[in-house]
C-alpha cells in the first residue's frame, strides 16, 4: 500500500484516530496471544493429553495383530477394564472412509500423527459427528477397528473459554477507554465549535476552558486572541469615527461657503468634488468599521434580498430609467447573520451590477452546509486575470468597470470584508447573462 493511499484510508476525526491508536495494539496483542495459544500451547496440551489415548489404541492394535480376530475378542474384555472407558469394536470386511478426516486441525496435526507414527497404519478420525466423543478408526488387515473416545481425553476442550474471557475483558476495557476518550475529545470539539462560530462573526460568551492541560492552554489562547481582535476592531472603529467627525466639520463649512456662491462652472465643479470626498469618506468609514458592534441574529434571507432589490430598482428608476433588477429567491430561508452588514454587502454588489449593466438578476442556491447569493449582470464584465485586483481597496479598474462609472473603489472590498466576517467568501465569475457574476457563499 502506498503512503498516500494509507493516509487517505485513515479516519479524519481525532476521536476515531485516537480510538484506532488504542484498538490496534489490543488487536495485535489478541492476535499474538491467540497464535501462541492455539498454534503452540493448544498443540502442546493436546499432545500431552492424547498420548495416553494413543498408547491405549496402539495396545489394542498390537493385541489384535498378535492374537488374531478370534482371540482378540476374549482379550478385549480384559483390556476394557484398564482402558479408562475405551471400547474397541472390530468390523471385519470394512474399510475406513477414503475422504479426508472431518476433525479439528489440532487433532490432525497431533493425534493422527502420533497414531500413524506408532502403528504405521491408515488412521481416520471424526470429531464433528458426536458432540462429546471422537470417532477413531484404524485400518487393519481386512477389518476396521473403531474406538469412541471422549474429547476431553483426546484434546484440550477448555481453551476456548480462556479466549472468550480474553475477548470479553478486552471489550470491557475498550468500552471504558471509549468513555474516557470521549470526555477528553469533547473539550476539543467545543473549542473547534467556538473558533468556527467566532470565525463566522457570532459571539460565544458561554465558552469556558475545560479538559486536559494542553486543551485548556489552547482554549485560553483562543479567548485571549478573541479579546485582542475585538479590542483592535473596537479601537479601529472609534479612531476612524473620530477622524470622520473631524473631517466632516471642515467639509460642512466648505459646503456652506460654496452654497452662498454663484453657480458658475468652477463652483459647480468644487461642489462635485466635495460630494465625492464626502462619499469616499463614508465608504472608507464603512470599510474600516465592517460589521463590528452588530450581533448575529436569525434573518429571513429571501426577504432581505427582496428588500435590497426593491430599493435598488427604485434608485435605478430615479437615476437611470430602463434598468431592471430581478430577484428569484425561495419563500423562506432563515440564517444566522449580521443583517445590517449582510444587507450592505448585497447592496454594494447589486449597485455595482446596476452601475455597469442594464439587467441584474439576484438568485440563491441552497446547499447542505452553505447558501450562495448570486448577483448576475449583463455589463462589460471583468477579465479573469483582473478579478482579484477588483477587490483591492480604493482600486478601480482602467477598463470595463472604469473610473468614469463612479465609485470610490471600496464596494467590492467592503462586500468581501463582510462575507469573510461571516466565515464566507466572494468569488467573481462569468455570468450567463454576458457580464459578471458575483457569488457570496455563506456557511449555515
Amino acid at each position: 500500500m502506498s503512503p498516500g493511499l494509507f493516509r487517505r484510508s485513515l479516519p479524519r476525526g481525532l476521536f476515531l484516530r485516537s480510538l484506532l491508536i488504542i484498538v490496534m495494539p489490543v488487536i495485535l496483542v489478541q492476535a499474538v496471544v491467540t497464535y501462541l495459544l492455539f498454534d503452540r500451547q493448544w498443540d502442546a496440551v493436546t499432545l500431552r493429553i492424547s498420548r495416553a489415548v494413543a498408547a491405549q489404541v496402539v495396545l489394542f492394535v498390537q493385541s489384535y495383530e498378535t492374537n488374531g480376530p478370534q482371540r482378540f475378542e476374549s482379550e478385549a474384555v480384559k483390556l476394557r477394564e484398564t482402558s479408562f472407558g475405551l471400547v474397541p469394536v472390530v468390523r471385519v470386511g470394512e474399510r475406513i472412509p477414503q475422504t479426508d478426516s472431518p476433525a479439528y486441525d489440532v487433532l490432525k496435526r497431533v493425534f493422527t500423527n502420533e497414531l500413524s507414527t506408532r502403528i504405521n497404519r491408515p488412521v481416520w478420525i471424526d470429531s464433528y459427528s458426536h458432540p462429546d466423543h471422537v470417532d477413531i478408526r484404524i485400518q487393519l488387515d481386512g477389518a476396521v477397528m473403531t474406538i469412541l473416545a471422549e474429547k476431553k481425553r483426546v484434546m484440550s476442550t477448555n481453551t476456548h473459554v480462556w479466549v472468550l474471557w480474553m475477548i470479553a475483558t478486552s471489550f470491557v476495557f475498550l468500552g471504558i477507554a471509549i468513555l474516557f476518550l470521549r470526555n477528553q475529545i469533547r473539550p476539543i470539539i467545543r473549542l473547534a465549535d467556538a473558533a468556527e462560530a467566532f470565525g463566522k462573526g457570532r459571539d460565544v460568551p458561554d465558552f469556558r476552558p475545560s479538559g486536559a492541560t494542553e486543551v485548556r492552554r489552547a482554549a485560553l489562547a483562543f479567548i485571549d486572541m478573541r479579546e485582542r481582535i475585538s479590542r483592535f476592531v473596537q479601537q479601529r472603529t472609534e479612531m476612524l469615527a473620530g477622524v470622520s467627525h473631524d473631517l466632516r466639520t471642515p467639509l460642512t463649512r466648505m459646503k456652506l461657503e460654496l452654497a452662498m456662491m454663484k453657480d458658475d462652472p468652477s463652483v459647480i465643479a468644487l461642489r462635485g468634488d466635495l460630494e465625492e470626498m464626502e462619499h469616499m469618506l463614508e465608504e472608507y468609514l464603512a470599510f474600516a468599521r465592517g460589521q463590528a458592534g452588530e450581533a448575529a441574529s436569525d434573518t429571513d434571507l429571501p426577504q432581505l434580498l427582496r428588500d435590497v432589490c426593491a430599493n435598488a430598482q427604485r434608485k435605478a428608476d430615479g437615476k437611470a430609467p430602463g434598468k431592471r433588477v430581478e430577484v428569484e429567491v425561495g419563500e423562506r430561508l432563515v440564517v444566522s447573520v449580521r443583517p445590517n452588514a449582510l444587507r450592505r454587502c448585497v447592496v454594494n454588489l447589486v449597485e455595482n451590477a446596476v452601475r455597469h449593466g442594464t439587467h441584474v438578476r439576484v438568485t440563491t442556491i441552497e446547499e447542505p452546509h452553505a447558501v450562495d447569493i448570486v448577483v448576475d449582470d449583463d455589463g462589460p464584465g471583468i477579465p479573469a486575470e483582473r478579478r482579484e485586483e477588483a477587490f483591492r481597496p480604493f482600486h478601480r479598474l482602467d477598463s470595463g468597470r472604469s473610473l468614469v462609472t463612479g465609485g470610490a473603489g471600496l464596494g467590492l472590498a467592503i462586500a468581501r470584508d463582510i462575507a469573510r466576517g461571516h466565515g464566507g467568501e466572494i468569488t467573481l465569475e462569468d455570468s450567463p447573462m454576458g457580464g459578471l457574476r458575483a457569488v457570496v457563499r455563506l456557511p449555515v
